[in-house]
């Protein structure tokens, strides 16, 4: 009994993980021929047409799809090309009596195939096709578990960062109210500077982990769009950054003729970036310290510049500016390494794109420019 139970145990998952093919030929000697050679082998299934063999296809889910190129109604090629985008898996092989370059062309570039063999076929040759068409599907197959498998922890490693991010926000406000509260009361006596120290270094912690929820929340929200007022956008962003450096000179030209429509959340995104970097950057011995603003507002974009006098880029590092940690080693500002890279990654998501110029010790031009959804319905 026992011995009966393991055999039928065998037999069940040989046939499930046998190879199952569909062969397709208007020829019922050939479909025959093939039968007979390959059934001990393989799981074989066969139609006289490419019309049954798609029905035969919504019920059996095969790994290896043969077909003959010359048949009436629909060649194989033709049939490979109508099933390649509702069926991509499956591996495809074109047999075919002729030697017409163009169809082997067709077939490449239409019907997806795998391999091309000519009829009549030799068996060793085909049985040989069939099993190395197989091991490509198993193995493409084990690629698209594992992406899956990977998308999966990298979602949940993202949700757990924002969380994780979003959590810690709040004892570090506390901290600093704490801090302020000291300040406002003269509580506590720090004749070393050490309460102005851990502001800073809290502060800067808070920048990171804003950072953080920026690229999260860039990553994740789908794209918006509504109406924008530059001016007033420009402005707020601004004013954000002002007090980090009062002696720098803000000078805004925005030219909005016509209506513009785009992702308020993004553009506000790359803006704080980008004027932050301006004022993070600036030469501590310069004079006249000045952020340029002008947004131009066509039809179908808007192009923004945000100009600066600071302490420039190095030439040799233009390149790598948008990577993810990137900090430049020509200057000691504090910095987390991913401010450009968002900017990049937000652009990417609203089709935008950004231009850099740079001398050292002169300053920095950044040239953006958006498409213009005025014609999206909101």
């Amino acid at each position: 009994m026992k011995k009966d139970i393991v055999l039928r145990t065998k037999r069940k998952w040989m046939k499930e993980n046998r190879i199952r093919i569909l062969y397709i030929d208007d020829e019922i000697h050939n479909l025959n021929a093939f039968k007979a050679s390959f059934r001990r082998s393989y799981e074989i299934y066969t139609a006289n047409s490419a019309q049954e063999g798609k029905q035969l296809l919504k019920s059996i889910d095969v790994h290896i799809i043969i077909a003959d190129q010359k048949m009436p109604v629909s060649t194989g090629v033709e049939f490979f090309n109508e099933i390649k985008d509702t069926l991509p898996d499956p591996m495809r092989i074109l047999l075919t009596g002729y030697t017409d370059v163009e169809d082997i062309i067709d077939a490449i570039n239409k019907g997806h195939i795998y391999s091309y063999i000519k009829k009549p076929w030799d068996e060793h040759e085909l049985q040989r096709t069939i099993n190395n068409a197989y091991e490509i599907y198993t193995t493409r197959r084990q690629l698209k578990e594992k992406i899956i498998e990977l998308e999966k922890i990298n979602d949940e490693l993202n949700r757990f960062i924002y969380s994780t991010s979003h959590d810690l926000r709040s004892p570090l406000m506390s901290v600093l109210g704490i801090i302020n509260l000291s300040r406002l009361d003269n509580s506590v006596t720090d004749p070393n500077g050490y309460i102005n120290m851990i502001e800073t270094c809290i502060q800067k912690l808070d920048g990171f982990i804003q950072k953080i929820i920026e690229y999260y929340r860039n990553s994740r929200l789908d794209v918006e769009y509504e109406k924008i007022d530059f001016n007033h956008l420009i402005n707020d962003c601004i004013s954000s950054f002002k007090h980090q450096n009062t002696s720098i000179k803000f000078q805004v030209d925005v030219e909005q003729p016509v209506d513009f429509k785009g992702d308020t959340f993004r553009i506000s995104v790359i803006l704080n970036n980008l004027i932050s970097n301006a004022v993070k950057y600036q030469k501590p011995d310069e004079t006249h310290p000045m952020v340029q603003l002008s947004v131009k507002v066509e039809p179908h974009k808007a192009t923004m510049f945000i100009i600066d006098n600071g302490i420039g880029i190095l030439s040799e590092h233009l390149n790598n500016i948008f990577k993810m940690f990137f900090r430049s080693k020509n200057n000691n500002k504090p910095g987390s390494g991913i401010g450009l890279y968002i900017v990049k990654e937000a652009l990417n998501k609203i089709g935008g794109t950004i231009n850099v110029e740079s001398k050292y010790g002169e300053g920095t031009q950044f040239e953006i420019s958006i498409p213009n959804r005025n014609d999206f319905d909101t």
